[in-house]
C-alpha cells in the first residue's frame, strides 16, 4: 500500500480550512495503521514565540479533533511528534544536507520573519531550519505520498530534493515522496480578507471559522463575510472576485459540487452566504458532538497517542538507523 504522512502544528484552533484542505481528506484516504500516520507537529509550534501550557492544550485538542474528525487508530497511526526521537534524531542530519540559501528562499520563511522584524521581534533560528524538520518528519516513515494544503506544497518539494541529494552522495537511504492537494478547497481563505489564507493563529479574527465554533458563530462569520465591490453579481472568479470565490469554494467543498456551476444559481450575495454558513454548520456538526465525547474521556486520547508513539518509533528507527550509518556515523 502507498505510505501517506501528515500533520498539523498546534499553533491555534484547528479551523474550517484546516478540515477541509486537509483533514478531511486524511479520513477518506484507505487507510492501514503502518501505512497512514498522522501526526501533531508540536516541535513546529515552538518556532515562534509561546504559552507552554497553551502548546499542550492546543496539541490535546487537536489530537482530539483528528479522532473526532474519523481517524480510527484501527485504520491509521496518531501520534505527536516530540514523543518520537527519530525526528529530531533525522532533523540534524538534513541540516547538514540543506543549504542556507534554499532555505532562506522558503516562502514562509520570508513572510513570517519580516513581520516578526517589523513588530521588533527577533526571529528564531528554528523558523528558518524548520522546513528541515518538517523533511524528516516525513523521510523517517518512507512516506511516499503527503496529503497538504498549497501553503506547505514548497516545503514538501524541498523534502523530496533533500531525499535525492542525499540518497545521491550517501546511497539510496529515503523514498522520494508526492505532494497530493485536494481538488477543491486546497486553501480556504480568510472571509474578512479573501487574499490571506484561513489561518490556525487568528483566534479573535472574525474572517476564521473554527473547527468547533458554536452554530451561532459560524452563521455571524459567514454572514459578514466580504464579498466584492461592483455589481457584477456571483460569478466564479478567484482574481476579480476574491470573496465570492471563496465562498463558492467552501460551499463546494462541502457539498461537492462545482463552484463555477454553483455560482450560477445565486443572483445575490445574502442567498449565497447563508447557504454556506448551513452547509458549515451541517459539515462540522459530527465533529463537534464527537470532540465533545472524546473530550470527556482525555485518557483514552492519551492512551491512542501513547500507542501511536510506540507503533511510530517502530517505523521510524530503521529507515534512521541506516541514514546514520549512510553519512558515516559509528553505529551505537
Amino acid at each position: 500500500m502507498t505510505r501517506i504522512f501528515s500533520g498539523v502544528k498546534p499553533t491555534g484552533h484547528l479551523t474550517l480550512g484546516n478540515y477541509l484542505g486537509a483533514v478531511r481528506q486524511w479520513v477518506a484516504a484507505d487507510q492501514a495503521p503502518d501505512d497512514a500516520l498522522f501526526c501533531v507537529v508540536d516541535l513546529h509550534a515552538l518556532t515562534i514565540e509561546h504559552d507552554p501550557a497553551r502548546v499542550r492544550r492546543l496539541s490535546r485538542e487537536a489530537a482530539t479533533l483528528l479522532l473526532a474528525a474519523g481517524l480510527s487508530p484501527e485504520k491509521c497511526t496518531l501520534f505527536v511528534q516530540s514523543h518520537v526521537d527519530e525526528h529530531t534524531r533525522l532533523a540534524y542530519l538534513l541540516e547538514c544536507t540543506a543549504t542556507d540559501g534554499e532555505l532562506r528562499r522558503m516562502i514562509q520563511y520570508k513572510e513570517k520573519a519580516a513581520a516578526a522584524q517589523a513588530a521588533g521581534a527577533g526571529v528564531r533560528l528554528s523558523l528558518l531550519t524548520y522546513p528541515v524538520l518538517m523533511a524528516a518528519d516525513i523521510l523517517a516513515y518512507g512516506t511516499d505520498e503527503v496529503p497538504v494544503g498549497e501553503d506547505q506544497h514548497q516545503h514538501v518539494e524541498l523534502t523530496r530534493d533533500l531525499a535525492v541529494r542525499f540518497n545521491q552522495r550517501y546511497g539510496h537511504t529515503f523514498a522520494v515522496p508526492e505532494v497530493t492537494l485536494p481538488a477543491v478547497a486546497a486553501r480556504v481563505m480568510d472571509l474578512q480578507d479573501p487574499t490571506s489564507k484561513m489561518g490556525k493563529s487568528g483566534d479573535a479574527g472574525a474572517g476564521v471559522v473554527f473547527v468547533l465554533d458554536e452554530p451561532g458563530v459560524v452563521h455571524k462569520k459567514v454572514m459578514r463575510a466580504v464579498t466584492d465591490s461592483g455589481d457584477g453579481g456571483v460569478v466564479y472568479d478567484r482574481v476579480a472576485r476574491p470573496g465570492v470565490a471563496n465562498l463558492l469554494d467552501v460551499l463546494g467543498a462541502c457539498t461537492g459540487a462545482d463552484p463555477a456551476v454553483l455560482a450560477e444559481g445565486y443572483g445575490g450575495y445574502g442567498a449565497l452566504k447563508r447557504d454556506v454558513a448551513d452547509a458549515v454548520v451541517e459539515l462540522l456538526r459530527p465533529v463537534r458532538e464527537r470532540h465533545a465525547e472524546l473530550a470527556a474521556d482525555p485518557g483514552a486520547v492519551e492512551e491512542v497517542l501513547r500507542a501511536g508513539a510506540e507503533r511510530a518509533r517502530g517505523l521510524a528507527r530503521p529507515v534512521v538507523d541506516r541514514a546514520y550509518r549512510a553519512i558515516g556515523l559509528l553505529e551505537r
